[in-house]
């Protein structure tokens, strides 16, 4: 297979997705972030089976990616918005060295989704990879606020930005 066909591009950007992961967890070994270290752990290692899925070519085999590993992170999603102060307008990624680290994983996330579509345009892939990815921007998104308001910092808010979130409750949107 060549190196740019669209399944070596899909996850090959997974493998940056989980390195760039990598690098934001040596942020957060402090022990106020013990639960998103271990969830970052664990979604590492959800990652390979990811990569796994999507370098199955033809076959039928079990997948390892599961529509319960997709459902856990929508729960983390939900509880880590609750934690985050509300969110009104657009923010800037960034605030500590920790969040800006997420939102680049996070980006990169984003663009190994894109990855997966192209290749599912062209071959037949697991489908909950797909949601799976497409979850995890998010929960990398409500986690970087979360790192912040628990080290004191605001999210910096785009400046030319309208309020886009007017909902009474916490949901945000990425």
């Amino acid at each position: 297979m060549d190196k740019d066909h669209y399944r070596v591009e899909a996850y090959g950007t997974i493998d940056e997705v989980n390195s760039h992961i990598g690098y934001a967890m040596t942020f957060l070994q402090d022990g106020k972030f013990q639960d998103i270290y271990q969830e970052c752990e664990n979604i590492q290692h959800e990652l390979f089976d990811c990569g796994g899925d999507l370098a199955i070519v033809g076959q039928k085999v079990p997948y390892k990616v599961t529509d319960e590993m997709v459902e856990y992170l929508e729960e983390r999603i939900d509880q880590y918005i609750e934690e985050a102060p509300p969110l009104e307008r657009f923010i800037l990624p960034g605030g500590s060295k920790a969040a800006a680290a997420i939102h680049i994983a996070r980006t990169v996330t984003r663009r190994a989704e894109r990855a997966i579509v192209s290749l599912r345009k062209q071959e037949e892939i697991n489908e909950v990879v797909l949601r799976y990815v497409n979850r995890l921007s998010d929960y990398l998104f409500a986690i970087a606020r979360v790192v912040n308001a628990r080290l004191q910092i605001a999210d910096v808010e785009y400046n030319r930005s309208a309020i886009v979130f007017r909902n009474k409750g916490k949901k945000e949107v990425d």
